[in-house]
């Protein structure tokens, strides 16, 4: 058995996960997350922005005391679409690297879709193949498979970045969701010249804005992780979450029983790409996965044929 630590730092988030590895399994010994926005107007100005960087620092030195705490043998941290993108990426490798011991490992968005793509089927009992979306702030990576990785690319299609570049208004104006619209079809029409999505038995979502979506439509009263790993969500169920969240004032979306403080103002956008991927991806049914990157890059430090 080997204990890991695993971090995934994206564009809304920064998430932990410590975990026993044995027998090709994993087992949860903690999972944690922070909503630190740190590609907080990077659409825009090409930037993070210092006070990004520093909420990201102090998410990360609690983590770096629970992981030493539980005795964690390894760790690795993978930095997505955010970090990528921005032109003083450096000063936040800096920071990392004086606050967690090693730097973090900037991936591409390809690395990005294998790691969610195997963090997402390892376990999944459904009809191969598998197409798997996962909606980050960012980026949403769109990968097929089964059970190793076939095609996948990386979209500058995020929930962070529609809202930022589109949905100003509370709620959002018609033309605002058109636009924003109009940026997702493009972006998925492009990916669809390189994922023959029309070969998929099977489509999974995955992070925060499926999850959110997917307790919504399951009418919870709380977040259940447990309730929400591996349901079956359809998408006239998720076209009417997304017509309710796109209608509702930021007030309304953060009185939801289910809703993450850190998602009120984002989780319109995130529904709104998961809505128009079912449309095109002619998807009758999403699963909905709480294993996602972060499970990745936990079985990525055992198994060197997932290391990207």
């Amino acid at each position: 058995m080997t204990r890991v630590a695993a971090i995934d730092c994206g564009t809304n988030s920064i998430r932990l996960l410590v975990a026993d590895l044995a027998d090709g399994g994993l087992t949860d010994v903690v999972r944690r997350m922070e909503i630190v926005r740190l590609g907080q107007g990077v659409d825009r100005t090409g930037r993070l922005a210092p006070e990004a960087i520093e909420r990201t620092r102090l998410a990360l030195t609690g983590y770096v005391t629970e992981l030493r705490e539980l005795g964690a043998e390894r760790v690795r941290m993978v930095a997505t679409s955010a970090s990528r993108d921005a032109e003083n990426a450096a000063d936040f490798r800096t920071m990392v690297l004086a606050t967690l011991g090693v730097e973090p490992d900037v991936i591409t968005g390809d690395e990005e879709a294998s790691l969610s793509f195997a963090g997402a089927v390892t376990g999944l009992r459904a009809e191969p193949p598998y197409l798997v979306a996962d909606i980050g702030g960012g980026s949403t990576e769109l990968v097929l498979g089964t059970p190793t990785v076939d095609a996948a690319l990386s979209m500058d299609i995020g929930c962070v970045r529609m809202t930022e570049r589109h949905l100003h208004d509370d709620p959002p104006t018609a033309a605002q969701i058109t636009a924003a619209e109009k940026d997702i079809v493009e972006a998925i029409t492009l990916a669809r010249e390189t994922v023959p999505v029309e070969r998929a038995g099977t489509f999974v979502g995955l992070a925060g804005s499926v999850t959110t979506v997917a307790a919504l439509a399951l009418g919870l009263t709380e977040y259940d992780s447990a309730a929400i790993h591996h349901a079956r969500i359809s998408y006239d169920q998720v076209a009417a979450v997304t017509a309710n969240l796109l209608s509702a004032t930021r007030a309304e979306r953060a009185a939801l029983p289910v809703m993450h403080p850190g998602r009120v103002d984002v989780i319109g956008a995130g529904a709104l790409v998961l809505r128009l991927l079912m449309e095109q991806v002619d998807a009758d049914e999403l699963i909905a996965s709480e294993h996602d990157i972060l499970d990745g890059i936990a079985y990525s430090q055992v198994r060197p044929e997932q290391r990207r």
